[in-house]
């Protein structure tokens, strides 16, 4: 595989064939520049090209005064300061041996990514980017893309800087080499327990699989009449069990831990994203006793987690047709 210097940082006018490897999107905040890192160092683990992509609008002001009009800013102008955010990006990783090419579009932020997306293996983004001609790239756009996105998005906080070795004022958190996946029974959870299994396995991570319950408190709106805490953890448990042995199955070597914890489950989530290497979610779950787990839930921890966030949308997978074979499922 090609070091990155020997492809230039930035977009040709030539038309650059659809990525296939790990998308980036860059728009020169601190917030991308954790975002970039993360993405550089897992696309050479996974042995894929990075691509780093930013986008823009050309503005256009309304004149005012006798003669009415429309005023644009030169394109020419917004492109050289998009492609210079380019080259200073691929600076800050030119020490990590990866196949890089980099792009400059004009349009939407979140259309491009999501057009980019059909292609991509993995679409990796900011919390929270700047304004100004690059359009907004990691504000608003990295709300809309976890649901829209055709393959799994990552999310990289801004927190992460110290983890990451981006921001050498800060010591690093200690983090357990483990990636952690929420489950609520939804078909979307038990998927994201099979990407995280992989991500884990790939990483030469463990696996830790969490169901949050909300407190008992003998009255709650979600069941329809009062049960008993202790028959519904160990019915709960029961179910775990079976999940456990079901994941164990298709991951044998895998070091997995299973647990069910009363809480909320986006402060358990978040709490346990101060210590975890991956926190990884479906786009969205459905009701029951595990409490509404992904969904609502999964903006919840995306908004406060202390570690990157892979959601993952639900897909079809062979693996999941012998799930029923190993006991009782999660039910709604």
């Amino acid at each position: 595989m090609s070091n990155q210097q020997e492809t230039s940082p930035v977009a040709q006018p030539d038309p650059i064939p659809a990525p296939t490897g790990i998308v980036v999107g860059i728009d020169g905040s601190e917030q991308s520049n954790c975002a970039l890192i993360w993405a550089a160092r897992e696309a050479k683990a996974r042995q894929v090209p990075l691509h780093l992509v930013t986008a823009y609008t050309v503005p256009i002001f309304a004149a005012s005064g006798l003669d009415g009009g429309y005023a644009t800013v030169d394109d020419d102008v917004i492109r050289q300061g998009a492609e210079a955010v380019l080259r200073e990006a691929a600076g800050k990783v030119s020490e990590i041996d990866v196949e890089l090419d980099a792009r400059v579009e004009n349009g939407d932020a979140a259309g491009v990514l999501l057009e980019l997306s059909e292609t991509a293996e993995l679409l990796v983004f900011g919390t929270r980017g700047r304004g100004g001609f690059i359009g907004r790239l990691l504000g608003s756009v990295s709300s809309a893309l976890p649901a829209h996105a055709q393959c799994p998005t990552v999310t990289v906080p801004l927190s992460c800087a110290a983890r990451l070795g981006a921001d050498a004022s800060v010591k690093p958190p200690v983090i357990e080499k483990v990636v952690t996946v929420g489950v609520d029974g939804s078909d979307e959870a038990r998927y994201a327990v099979l990407v995280a299994a992989e991500q884990a396995e790939r990483s030469g991570l463990s696996l830790r699989i969490i169901c949050a319950v909300h407190p008992y408190t003998g009255s709650l709106s979600w069941m329809p009449a009062p049960v008993d805490r202790d028959s519904l953890f160990a019915e709960i448990q029961e179910q775990l069990d079976a999940g456990e042995k079901w994941i164990r199955n298709h991951f044998p070597k895998l070091d997995i831990d299973v647990q069910l914890i009363e809480g909320t489950p986006v402060d358990v989530l978040v709490k346990a994203s101060e210590t975890t290497e991956l926190l990884v979610l479906g786009t969205r779950g459905r009701g029951g006793f595990a409490g509404m787990m992904l969904g609502s839930t999964t903006d919840g921890v995306r908004h406060h987690a202390k570690s990157p966030i892979m959601v993952v949308k639900d897909r079809e997978d062979p693996r999941q047709d012998d799930r029923a074979a190993f006991g009782p499922l999660l039910q709604a």
